[in-house]
C-alpha cells in the first residue's frame, strides 16, 4: 500500500507528486486544500515511504492509486498532479474514468518526453553513501552535475538518517537508473477523459508548448489551458499562491 498523508474532510482530492519528489513537497499547499477537502498526498511507488520494487511504469502506479483509492473507499475524487504526477493522474483518469471527477495537471502533457535527466542522475549516482558522507558533502558532490541551487535543494529533502551517521535517499535510485525511459512514454492514442481537466503550466516552462494543445484537447476535450507567469517547471513551489487560486477556482 501507498504511503500518504491525510488531512481535511470532505470530498477526496488526491496529489501526485512528480519524478524524484514525495508527499513532503505538497505539504503547505496540501494543508491549504484541506480546508474544502480530504486531502490525500501520495508518495508513489519507490518515491518516498512508499514500497521499493523493480517494476516501474505508469500502469503500475496507476493500479497502486487505485487499489488506495479501494482500500480507503474514495470514489468521485479530484486529482492533482504534477509532471510524472500528472502522466499517472491522466492515465487514471483516461482509464477509470467513474472513478474520477475533476482533473489538474501540472506543466506536463500527454506527449512522449525524450529522456532529460541525465545530469541529475549522473549528480545522484556520484554519492557514494559507503563513505557515510554529511548532508554539505552530498550537496557539493551533486553541485558538480547539478548547478541549479533550487533543483539540489529540491533533491536534498529525500536525504533522510538510515541509521546514526548513515544517510541514504528515499528513492529507489537502481530502478530510475534502468527504467528511466518510462517516465517519458506518451498516453495512449485511444485514451480519452471527458469530464472537467485543468492543465497549468509555467510561463518558463517548455514542458506544454501552445503546439501541445492540439493533442491535449484530443485527448482531455472538455480542458482548459492556464499559464503561471514567471515560474519554471516547479509552479506550484515557485508561485503557491496562484496555484492555489487557480485549482480552487476551477474545483469550486
Amino acid at each position: 500500500m501507498l504511503y500518504s498523508k491525510t488531512e481535511g474532510s470532505g470530498k477526496p482530492l488526491l496529489i501526485l507528486h512528480g519524478f524524484l519528489g514525495m508527499s513532503d513537497n505538497w505539504k503547505t499547499l496540501g494543508t491549504q486544500f484541506a480546508s474544502d477537502f480530504q486531502v490525500h498526498i501520495l508518495d508513489l511507488r519507490n518515491h518516498g515511504r512508499s514500497l521499493h520494487s523493480e517494476e516501474f511504469s505508469y500502469e503500475i502506479m496507476v493500479r497502486d492509486v487505485f487499489e488506495y483509492c479501494q482500500a480507503h473507499n474514495l470514489e468521485n475524487i479530484n486529482v492533482i498532479g504534477h509532471s510524472m504526477g500528472g502522466k499517472v493522474a491522466m492515465l487514471l483518469a483516461t482509464t477509470h474514468p467513474e472513478l474520477v471527477d475533476k482533473l489538474i495537471v501540472a506543466d506536463i502533457g500527454p506527449k512522449f518526453y525524450p529522456q532529460h535527466h541525465q545530469d541529475i542522475l549522473a549528480g545522484l549516482n556520484a554519492v557514494d553513501f559507503s563513505k557515510k558522507p554529511s548532508r554539505n558533502e552530498v550537496e557539493e558532490i551533486m553541485a558538480k552535475y547539478i548547478p541549479d541551487f533550487g533543483t539540489r535543494q529540491f533533491l536534498m529533502k529525500n536525504l533522510y538518517w538510515q541509521e546514526p551517521g548513515q544517510l541514504a535517499f528515499r528513492f529507489n535510485l537502481a530502478v530510475f537508473n534502468t527504467k528511466m525511459d518510462e517516465i517519458g512514454v506518451s498516453l495512449q492514442e485511444n485514451l480519452v477523459f471527458e469530464k472537467p481537466t485543468l492543465f497549468i503550466r509555467g510561463g518558463n516552462s517548455n514542458y506544454i508548448l501552445d503546439s501541445d494543445f492540439e493533442n491535449i484537447k484530443h485527448h482531455f476535450p472538455n480542458s482548459s489551458i492556464e499559464t503561471i507567469s514567471n515560474v519554471g517547471h516547479w509552479l506550484h513551489a515557485e508561485n503557491p499562491t496562484e496555484f492555489y487560486q487557480k485549482v480552487s477556482s476551477f474545483l469550486k
